[in-house]
């Protein structure tokens, strides 16, 4: 298989691979865990996205859809498709197409935009989708407990944090990500509830010279500095 197919788990998590590519990708899959594992995740992660922001529908909505699919043409006029695009605007084409899929997942279908406006949850939200979907995202995991994925985009400088099922904390603790690399130790803030052994995805801007991603407990309200030993580090590489 190419390099180029290991480049496609984030627009396939979020099934936006054209049918021929998808099959070739699911093929891959079979032969590549690595693959495997990030789709998995990233299709956790956009499930987690969509689970956060889901809001019941305003009562007309189904009225109003109805309404506007009477007078909206659905497909556009079939026209040749000029080959002189090659494979870069390709791959462009399909990791918009993965953005706006995970988009879609993030906001529902359950509201009536995508827009994410001023609500500050929903910025958070869509920010983290865009370093999720972007072209040049690298995942690293955890070797140890936590199963905690890291997500860099250094076209966007920014870097996601997803942990999930880490040990319970005592009453006045709380986890803390620190970015750790040749340029000190930053902290990427804390991590916030999301449901029993879940938290939300933290999203910080990216240090330069950062290589691993610690967390850690510390009081409720954080430090300035790790106190204690981490209780997950991930290598980024």
């Amino acid at each position: 298989m190419t390099a180029e197919l290991h480049t496609l788990t984030g627009a396939y998590a979020v099934d936006a691979v054209p049918e021929e590519e998808a099959a070739a990708f699911k093929r891959h899959l079979r032969g590549c865990p690595a693959c495997g594992q990030e789709v998995r995740e990233l299709r956790e992660a956009a499930a987690r996205l969509g689970a956060a922001l889901a809001t019941p529908p305003p009562p007309r909505l189904r009225e109003a859809t109805l309404t506007e699919v009477a007078h909206t043409r659905q497909w556009p006029p079939l026209v040749a498709v000029a080959r002189r695009d090659g494979p870069v605007k390709t791959r462009i084409a399909l990791w918009g197409a993965a953005a706006a899929a995970v988009g879609a997942l993030v906001f529902g279908l359950v509201t009536t935009t995508t827009d994410p406006g001023t609500d500050p949850a929903q910025r958070q939200l869509a920010s983290v989708n865009a370093v999720l979907t972007a072209p040049d995202a690298s995942t690293a995991k955890s070797a140890e407990r936590g199963n905690t994925t890291v997500v860099t985009s250094h076209g966007k400088g920014k870097i996601v944090v997803l942990a999930g099922d880490l040990p319970p904390l005592a009453p006045g603790k709380a986890y803390q990500v620190w970015l750790i690399g040749k340029s000190g130790v930053h902290s990427a803030g804390l991590l916030a509830p999301d449901g029993p052994h879940r938290t939300r995805p933290v999203l910080a801007d990216l240090p330069g010279g950062i290589d691993r991603v610690g967390i850690t407990a510390e009081p409720a309200g954080g430090s300035p500095a790790p106190t204690v030993p981490a209780v997950v580090m991930v290598d980024l590489v």
